[in-house]
């Protein structure tokens, strides 16, 4: 059975989880570790890989609409897996350490060829939230290359690390919203691929029909999506302006040619992120409900 969408935009709701984080608050040293659970919660990483296991095959598709991701998935998997972590160890796995493990594992199931990352823990919980927040510091897809880069580099990522984390595009899906302007007003875009799109979302109406970010493997986390963005089949702008004759079409052709590159430098601008502005020690709080604060 293919792997249902919800599942992938785990991996895409943790990033973007990260960055927005970083953009808020900004960066501070905090001591994290991957042994964090070993004593007061030894099964948490089985519980979670499990989970994750078991919804790739039989999760029902969720959506949270938040400003410019109302496609995002994935959340009613962190609600089950936060469930049962209370229900083994109460108060313990903080819900930023879910999201973080669930990426990866999320990652490893549908990569082709597997690989992975030693995930830090140790990170708490914010006790507030901010849907304006949200609203404001998630990057655009209507974003170009020069605001991507800028808001990548504003914490200290390159423009390779940029270009990495939006490998994240290879699974997952977007609303029409998201991608009408592209597919009728540009013209860096392949026609029969525009063509095709526009049977899916109308130039009016259909703004909640989706379409898979990568229309090649889009159940593989792989770089099919940076051999796309090379035919012109990005299907954000966002997304194309990685491959648009600026100065990132050189890491693009670099991903598409060779998976082994995409997936170290994937895996550590992962670990890099995981480390920007973690609550620790006694800041923030464990959530009992990963949707709120306690």
């Amino acid at each position: 059975m293919a792997p249902l969408f919800s599942v992938p935009s785990v991996l895409t709701t943790i990033i973007k989880s990260c960055l927005l984080f970083s953009l808020i608050v900004g960066m501070v040293s905090a001591q994290l570790s991957s042994t964090f659970y070993a004593k007061s919660c030894p099964n948490a990483l089985s519980t979670i890989k499990s989970a994750i296991d078991s919804a790739i095959s039989t999760t029902e598709p969720g959506e949270k609409n938040v400003g410019p991701n109302p496609s995002l998935r994935g959340y009613e998997v962190i609600d089950t897996i936060k469930s049962q972590l209370e229900n083994l160890c109460p108060g313990v796995v903080s819900c930023a350490d879910i999201l973080a493990v669930a990426a990866r594992d999320s990652a490893v199931a549908l990569s082709a060829p597997s690989w992975s990352w030693t995930v830090d823990l140790g990170r708490r919980d914010s006790a507030t939230a901010s849907s304006a927040a949200v609203t404001g510091n998630i990057p655009l897809p209507t974003l170009d290359l020069s605001g991507l880069i800028s808001a990548f580099s504003k914490k200290g990522f390159t423009a390779k690390e940029m270009v990495a984390l939006s490998g994240i595009h290879s699974v997952g899906q977007a609303s029409c919203r998201n991608f009408r302007t592209r597919i009728y007003n540009e013209t860096n875009i392949d026609s029969s691929y525009a063509t095709s799109l526009k049977s899916v979302c109308p130039s009016t109406g259909g703004d909640n029909n989706l379409a898979p970010l990568d229309l090649t493997t889009p159940t593989t986390f792989d770089n099919a999506y940076y051999t796309n963005l090379i035919n012109k089949k990005g299907l954000l702008h966002s997304d194309q302006q990685l491959f648009s004759g600026g100065s990132t079409d050189s890491i693009v052709t670099t991903y598409s040619n060779n998976v082994g590159n995409l997936i170290t430098d994937f895996a550590n601008a992962m670990v890099k992120m995981g480390r920007l502005s973690p609550l620790t020690g006694t800041s923030g709080q464990i959530r009992k409900n990963c949707r709120k604060a306690n």
